[in-house]
């Protein structure tokens, strides 16, 4: 679930070693015993916390023949410092769009068919979400789903079901992992 990866990214970042650790690698590239020269510490003690860093995605890794320089991967960084901001907000979009009952009924009947059917995808940012969210009310919270069972539960609404997957995913309504697909839990959307 999305949330466990934001705790899991600042439990990460809850030891004084790998916060010097970022440090160092914001000024750039450097391969484990300079890092381990740099703060003073030994190199299994660097390989250990550069593993911790490595499951949480915030370094990246290049090998230079027989030497592995470590460089931070800072849209990681960013991206989960913002996420602790949006948690019990469902995110900024939601303070810019928000949208009323009436509204939502109207883009509903718009882009859908009485049979349930998309008519066609949104381009405005506004009712894609709606559309999105009116799409997700037939999931359920907590069960796993295989790509096999997403693609065809979006193929009742329309034949470009992977746009659609893929739409999901970006918007927050969904977490994918391995193929895997869950619910993010309602406070991670873009729009409630």
């Amino acid at each position: 679930m999305q949330l466990n990866k934001i705790v899991d990214f600042h439990k990460a970042l809850g030891d004084l070693t790998r916060l010097r650790i970022i440090a160092l690698l914001q000024q750039g590239p450097l391969h484990g015993q300079a890092i381990a020269g740099k703060l003073g510490l030994k190199a299994p003690t660097i390989t250990h916390h550069m593993a911790k860093l490595r499951e949480i995605g915030l370094i990246k890794e290049r090998r230079d023949k027989n030497t592995i320089y470590f460089s931070l991967n800072t849209k990681t960084l960013e991206m989960n410092a913002k996420a602790i901001l949006t948690v019990g907000t469902g995110g900024e979009a939601n303070m810019e769009m928000s949208v009323t009952a009436e509204e939502r009924a109207t883009i509903i009947s718009n882009f859908f068919t009485k049979d349930g059917k998309l008519k066609n995808y949104p381009a405005q940012r506004k009712k894609k979400l709606v559309v999105l969210e009116h799409m997700v009310k037939g999931l359920k919270f907590g069960k796993v789903y295989q790509e096999k069972e997403i693609n065809e539960f979006l193929k009742q609404f329309h034949e470009d079901y992977a746009t659609l997957r893929r739409e999901l995913i970006m918007c927050q309504f969904m977490y994918r992992e391995n193929n895997q697909y869950e619910l993010n839990p309602v406070e991670l959307w873009w729009l409630r």
